[in-house]
């Protein structure tokens, strides 16, 4: 009933538990272990609120879109991680996506593609105002969705009104 309830709405069918979830757990713990050397326990917890926050907007915007969720919500916890290791933002997006690369190597979870699109991703997440890949714009859209939404008393920036207004109409919210 489901899956034909899935089909007709126009829906991907919900993969099976643990069809994909094992390369994104195995990610989690090594950033769970690098977030967890913050000294700083309000940064810390803000950067736990915001990886895992961006991980699950990622999937749920590369469902909605067709994209690939694992891999969408991998490089959503990987896409800061430069900045709060090091707690610089300079020029985080490109030094984040060298440091991604390199973890994912260590870690042997993906191939040369799906590495290439996660950094790809990673490396364009902060250019707001530019269209890139699909894959590119699925983290800068969750990046988005979670600054705009994890603290509802602060302003959305300039550099994000039209992409979090674009964002409300695609699900149907109130911007």
């Amino acid at each position: 009933m489901v899956k034909a309830a899935a089909l007709m709405s126009g829906m991907p069918e919900r993969p099976k538990k643990g069809a994909f979830m094992g390369r994104l757990k195995e990610l989690r713990k090594y950033v769970d272990a690098e977030i967890n050397r913050m000294e700083n326990v309000d940064k810390r917890t803000g950067a736990i609120a915001h990886l895992y926050g961006v991980s699950l907007a990622a999937t749920m915007i590369a469902r909605r879109r067709g994209l690939d969720a694992e891999l969408l919500s991998m490089a959503a916890m990987l896409h800061d991680l430069h900045a709060y290791k090091t707690g610089s933002y300079d020029d985080h997006a490109h030094k984040g996506a060298d440091l991604a690369r390199q973890i994912l190597g260590e870690l042997k979870l993906t191939n040369e593609e799906e590495t290439d699109l996660i950094c790809s991703a990673i490396y364009h997440h902060d250019d707001k105002l530019v269209v890139d890949s699909p894959a590119d714009e699925a983290l800068k859209d969750a990046d988005v969705i979670h600054h705009c939404m994890n603290d509802l008393s602060k302003a959305v920036k300039e550099k994000e009104q039209a992409r979090f207004a674009a964002l409300c109409e695609e699900f149907g919210m109130q911007g």
